[in-house]
């Protein structure tokens, strides 16, 4: 497995190794000792499992009082994947980050506490899979505006659908009150 930096501190490609040969592939999604080695040390608490039509975007969320950890990856299709750091005071606060995860190239993206993440789905549908480092909490999730112009997420369609708690969400300005303050990530 090669763990693989990105401009925003901790947040963590992860490219594995995959055995392929006429029967299908094998490959390992997770090792504790390994990830801990490679700056993700906190334990994964849960699981979650998504499916989503062509055009969705899942996003942006985070949480407050109970900030995630997350590790995501693509079981079917292809998603265009972002995380945002919301900590402010860091040296990167407002900036973003993206790729596209898929079935295909078996590519995982760790996100850190401190970044807002987001999703929009490229295929026609995409499960994807994420675990995660504290439990969901309703009550301290924010939402931010997939399309807030402070952050300028270069999304690949712009028309996406929205579930309605996602139409509704609030401004990078509006929440700064309430975003985490820096503090370095491990």
């Amino acid at each position: 497995m090669k763990f693989i930096k990105t401009p925003l501190p901790g947040v963590i490609l992860i490219d594995p190794h995959v055995f392929s040969d006429s029967r299908g592939f094998f490959f390992e999604t997770y090792r504790a000792s390994l990830f801990a080695e490679n700056g993700i040390p906190d334990p994964f608490v849960q699981h979650n499992h998504s499916k989503s039509s062509k055009g969705t975007l899942r996003g942006l969320h985070a949480q407050l009082k109970h900030p995630q950890g997350k590790l995501v990856r693509v079981l079917a299709g292809e998603i265009y994947d972002v995380a945002v750091d919301v900590r402010r005071g860091s040296p990167t606060y407002k900036k973003w980050f993206a790729l596209t995860l898929s079935s295909d190239n078996f590519k995982m993206l760790y996100i850190p506490p401190g970044y807002a993440h987001g999703f929009y789905t490229l295929s026609d549908i995409a499960e994807v899979e994420y675990k995660v480092t504290d439990f969901y909490d309703p009550d301290s999730e924010l939402r931010l505006l997939w399309n807030d112009p402070q952050i300028n997420i270069q999304w690949p369609g712009q028309q996406p659908v929205l579930s309605a708690k996602d139409a509704a969400a609030q401004s990078l300005a509006a929440l700064e009150p309430f975003l985490p303050v820096y503090t370095t990530v491990k």
